[in-house]
């Protein structure tokens, strides 16, 4: 009987969910484990201003342009869908807050950090689970240094400082492209539309935008790192990591996302 019950679909959908359940726990448990292990070393800030700056400049400059694209061109499209109808509405005074609003504290920080998570995220993940596969970080264990402390270090102090400087470009450029494309839709002038962003925008929403930011930043370097870390099984368990890395990262951004809504605007 127990032959035949464990060939039922409904006990192989029960032995899939126990899979998937014990890897997410499994793998939130190694991220937690390596995030403490990182913030115990920085006490003795064990990285230099070097390999810092290198990887800043992978955040900051490398993902510029995709991120600048991205969001530049959300908001050139919620502009156009909007401002025609609001002018229509005689609510044209109101087009540039909706549009600075929607920026600085949803679609700017969202879109720039899908950006990263795509480009440096899953290089980061790639470049350190390939690493593990070809015994790299055991010879640097051989050496009496922590990898977790040589590799993450950098790459998530980078991170978490390059995001909010990323961020504040990209939700600037798709205001900017909202004021253009409001322009060329609706009519609506510069003068009308920068007007209304002045009007909308508080210091809150700066700085709860900043703060999600730089959770953000550590968060995605975070976990690219430490799915890079559980690499497995050579080539096909660098792909395994990467992907894990930026499924969990995306994921994470959306929780954290409504957890800073649901604290600092509901």
């Amino acid at each position: 009987m127990k032959i035949y019950y464990k060939a039922t679909y409904t006990y192989k959908l029960y032995r899939m969910f126990i899979q998937e359940l014990e890897s997410f726990v499994t793998t939130l448990g190694n991220i937690a484990l390596l995030g403490l292990e990182f913030l115990k070393g920085l006490r003795h800030f064990p990285t230099t201003f070097k390999s810092i700056m290198y990887q800043a400049s992978r955040f900051g400059v490398s993902s510029l342009p995709i991120t600048l694209s991205i969001v530049g061109m959300t908001s050139i499209i919620i502009a156009m869908q909007v401002a025609g109808e609001m002018v229509k509405q005689g609510a044209g005074n109101y087009v540039g807050m909706l549009v600075a609003i929607l920026m600085v504290r949803e679609e700017g920080v969202i879109m720039a950090g899908f950006a990263i998570i795509s480009m440096i995220g899953s290089s980061l993940a790639s470049e350190i689970a390939t690493m593990k596969v070809t015994e790299q970080i055991d010879a640097i264990r051989v050496l009496k240094v922590n990898p977790v402390h040589y590799l993450f270090t950098p790459r998530i102090i980078a991170g978490t400082l390059m995001m909010p400087l990323v961020v504040i470009v990209a939700s600037v450029f798709g205001i900017l492209g909202g004021a253009v494309a409001s322009n060329l839709v609706s009519g609506l002038t510069y003068k009308a539309y920068f007007d209304s962003v002045w009007f909308g925008l508080y210091m809150k929403d700066l700085n709860v935008c900043l703060l999600k930011s730089l959770t953000f930043g550590f968060v995605i370097s975070l976990i690219s790192c430490s799915c890079g870390m559980e690499a497995k099984d050579g080539a096909k368990g660098v792909g395994v990591a990467t992907t894990k890395a930026v499924v969990w990262s995306f994921v994470s951004i959306v929780v954290l996302d409504l957890l800073f809504a649901a604290m600092f605007f509901y």
